[in-house]
């Protein structure tokens, strides 16, 4: 059970953890008034049965409040989110408990079932804490301005009612005080906490949306490239095929001429075209490193970079490298809700002349997905292909649970070292 435990909650996400922390510990508190004000109050009674009862279904309806509160203030916090319609079943039987309860404990005190003044001081401090379950939904679910406006209602007329009651209006401001007391410490603890949650939540979002800005920024750029290489080039395709073709309907020698022109400019598109691609598969290795290192972090992945620096390699090693770089930094994008920590090291094995690269990280949940590269056909079997020219070798996997590892192995010989 505490394994199954251990693995739902390795699955969430850093803010799915952060989220689910802060609930449970909402969650918790109305269990406070059960153990902190009802309980000990049933200590205090007078001994007679009537009183004994009473304190008894207070505790009663305090522990179904406090088993009740979670799917209450779950719902009520996704209504403030915004993710969910407002519980107003739930509402509506947390309100009937608590007004049970006060019903009680109110009873209790009229009928002297508490002994001396501590008791009836213990007895109106379980009836003010016992508001503080409904309260806290309640706050979620309206306005401040509401919030308020009923709480002071509420208070003026519990002490109008008290008032005209027992004549004993000092007695009556001092029982209206206990609702505004529990309203504001309910107030307090939850609307900043789903306040708290909302931010967390957009951060989580506005981090998603910088990771696919800045995918969708750079095949941006290889469309505007490759536009501005063809883009010239076939609109003067065009119009030569239309007008060789308007000359050889009518019999003119010149179509041909036009033809010719046609397929040289078509063969300078098609090196062109070789160049954009060509310039956008080479990659710089520290410019890829440090691209990956500043992305990762944007992403809020703790991203670091150690290795062999000042080593010289052939242009060919380092696009292939550098290349090795960007598809693992694509894949850890794909993974950043995940992933915390990402590590590139890069070391010279004197002994066997290999140029050795690792890139690992953490929050691996599918290690399918994570063995994919962000196009088709240019995962890892791509990385291999680009590699195997070189001599170089590519492995893959898992090392521990959740923690994935990329290891490139190159020969570099005497001028790599």
């Amino acid at each position: 059970m505490i394994e199954k435990l251990r693995a739902m909650w390795r699955r969430r996400s850093r803010v799915g953890m952060v989220d689910a922390y802060i609930r449970w510990t909402l969650y918790a508190l109305p269990w406070l008034p059960v153990f902190g004000g009802v309980v000990p109050l049933v200590g205090k009674t007078a001994g007679s049965p009537l009183s004994v009862t009473l304190a008894e279904v207070a505790v009663a309806l305090n522990v179904l409040q406090g088993g009740l509160a979670v799917p209450l203030f779950n719902r009520a916090l996704d209504r403030y989110l915004r993710r969910g319609p407002a519980p107003l079943p739930l509402m509506l039987v947390s309100g009937v408990l608590t007004l049970a309860t006060e019903i009680a404990l109110f009873a209790l005190m009229a009928t002297r079932g508490v002994g001396g003044v501590d008791g009836v001081v213990a007895a109106a401090t379980a009836a003010g804490s016992t508001l503080t379950p409904f309260l806290m939904a309640f706050c979620l679910l309206v306005s401040k301005r509401r919030y308020l406006a009923v709480l002071t209602g509420s208070s003026l007329g519990l002490m109008l009612l008290l008032g005209l009651w027992t004549h004993i209006w000092l007695g009556a401001l001092s029982m209206a005080s206990l609702p505004v007391m529990a309203g504001l410490w309910s107030f307090a603890i939850t609307r900043p906490t789903g306040w708290l949650l909302g931010v967390i939540w957009k951060l989580d979002a506005a981090r998603s949306t910088e990771s696919r800005l800045a995918v969708a920024e750079e095949r941006l750029r290889f469309g505007r490239d490759l536009h501005d290489v063809m883009g010239r080039n076939l609109a003067v395709i065009a119009l030569k095929s239309e007008l060789a073709v308007q000359l050889a309907r009518r019999g003119r020698p010149e179509a041909v001429e036009q033809m010719v022109e046609v397929q040289r400019i078509a063969q300078e598109s098609q090196r062109e075209v070789r160049e954009v691609v060509r310039g956008y598969r080479k990659a710089d290795l520290q410019a890829e490193l440090s691209g990956a290192r500043s992305i990762l972090r944007a992403a809020g992945v703790d991203c670091r970079i150690e290795g062999e620096e000042g080593t010289r390699l052939p242009p060919e090693m380092e696009s292939a490298l550098g290349w090795v770089v960007r598809e693992g930094t694509t894949n850890v994008l794909r993974h950043a809700t995940d992933v915390r920590r990402c590590a590139v090291r890069t070391h010279i094995d004197p002994d066997r002349s290999v140029l050795v690269m690792t890139m690992e990280n953490d929050g691996v949940t599918d290690p399918v997905a994570a063995g994919t590269g962000s196009l088709p056909g240019s995962g890892l079997k791509g990385l291999r292909e680009r590699l195997h020219p070189l001599g170089g070798t590519l492995t893959s996997g898992l090392i521990t649970k959740g923690s994935f590892r990329l290891t490139v192995e190159l020969p570099v010989g005497a001028a790599g070292i």
